[in-house]
């Protein structure tokens, strides 16, 4: 079975992770892909597969003769698709001999000026949604991706060490490394399977915080309200017009920082601010969250010490920390690269991956692409020849012996 394949059957399972919920997964519909991919792994002959409490889905390819010596690596992706758009019912589009025109899909057309991309897509054949939903190859196609590289390992009986593997649900409310089990993985080194063109290679993410701003008005009735009332949702607006607008994420790129307004909500009496804060440097990264300990405290000393307060809660940290320290697994990715004919980029995450987390947990874990682009709405849309690509990459970086003199750290 062709990658494409297994990414159209597993799109159409509706994953979709809910940030609300207090359980893991954060919806129970998770298990179903969860059980579809055991079934799937054991009629492939992984070893050891097991779906945990939490739909941690877990297999093992056993090193092929001679090769137990070799190190462990992991590869894992996730489940869930985003709660940003509707992932259910989606119905899954194959555009053979893409012409790099506008494409209708549904009530939405996906235009090239839109999405540049498109224009290195000519002549593939596309996989899009019908316009109404995502379409879930954030993260099904690296699932799908490892499942082929694996059995294509498997069924050419090629020399390979132990392949660890493991998808894991909520990844995309943040949760999805936090309880994958480092033991049952026994992986001496691990790739998240979770980006985006083929050629790229990630191990750089943000620094990133979550800040969430309360206000706290006096509400009298309009006709009196002089020198008395202050009004919560006016300071909140002026909280955040003090803030830089030119670091908001519409005005950045590449290793620029922001500060992202994510939600808010507020009348008179009381109001709330919710962002995401975000740096790949760690010391630029702690002058924001100082900015805005700032602003509050001008607020407080402008209207009253009850005006105004703020919450900072970390989300994860930027894993080149951890990576630094291991430029082998970075080298053996690029190698990879090379090896599938394409020119190995390393391109900075805006955002974060499971590997950040696992990283910082003592499992070095950059990312690889997937080869799709617009994820999280009704434009996602993948190349199976890109798809292809990413099967062919994973081969050669697992079928990679280790350098002279590496020990297996498993």
């Amino acid at each position: 079975m062709q990658a494409y394949e297994r990414l159209i059957r597993y799109a159409r399972v509706y994953t979709t992770s809910d940030e609300n919920a207090e359980t893991t997964p954060s919806t129970a519909r998770q298990f179903d892909l969860s059980h579809l991919l055991a079934e799937e792994m054991t009629a492939m002959g992984f070893q050891d597969v097991a779906v945990d409490e939490h739909a941690y889905t877990y297999g093992v390819v056993p090193a092929s003769e001679g090769c137990g010596n070799w190190p462990s690596v992991g590869l894992i992706a996730h489940m869930d698709t985003a709660p940003d758009f509707s992932g259910e019912g989606v119905k899954p589009r194959l555009v053979p001999d893409y012409d790099g025109k506008d494409l209708p899909i549904g009530p939405r057309v996906l235009s090239p000026e839109q999405f540049p991309d498109l224009k290195k897509l000519i002549g593939h054949t596309l996989i899009t949604t019908d316009g109404n939903t995502l379409l879930g190859a954030d993260d099904k196609a690296g699932i799908a991706e490892i499942l082929t590289a694996c059995e294509e390992i498997m069924k050419e009986n090629l020399p390979h060490g132990r392949i660890a593997v493991c998808f894991v649900p909520d990844e995309e409310i943040g949760h999805g490394a936090a309880l994958l089990s480092l033991e049952r993985l026994g992986a001496a080194y691990a790739y998240t399977v979770d980006g985006g063109d083929p050629d790229e290679i990630n191990y750089e993410t943000f620094n990133a915080a979550e800040a969430v701003v309360d206000f706290r008005g006096v509400n009298v009735h309009p006709g009196e309200a002089k020198g008395i009332m202050r009004n919560a949702s006016l300071l909140a607006m002026e909280f955040d017009a003090l803030l830089p607008a030119h670091e908001r994420p519409e005005n950045t790129e590449g290793y620029e920082g922001f500060y992202h307004l994510t939600s808010m909500q507020g009348d008179v009496e009381k109001a709330q601010l919710r962002y995401i804060i975000r740096d790949h440097d760690a010391d630029r990264f702690e002058v924001r969250k100082q900015k805005m300990e700032d602003i509050v405290r001008g607020l407080n000393e402008k209207y009253g010490d009850c005006a105004a307060s703020l919450r900072i809660r970390e989300q994860y940290r930027n894993m080149a920390e951890i990576l630094a320290g291991h430029p082998e697994i970075i080298r053996r990715a690029e190698q990879a690269v090379r090896m599938a004919g394409l020119q190995p980029r390393r391109v900075p995450v805006r955002g974060g991956t499971d590997g950040s987390q696992l990283s910082f947990r003592g499992l070095p874990c950059p990312n690889l692409g997937t080869g799709g682009s617009a994820f999280h709405g009704p434009y996602e849309h993948i190349s199976v020849q890109n798809m292809d690509l990413c099967v062919r990459i994973l081969k050669n970086l697992l079928l990679q012996p280790p350098p002279e003199g590496w020990a297996d750290r498993k």
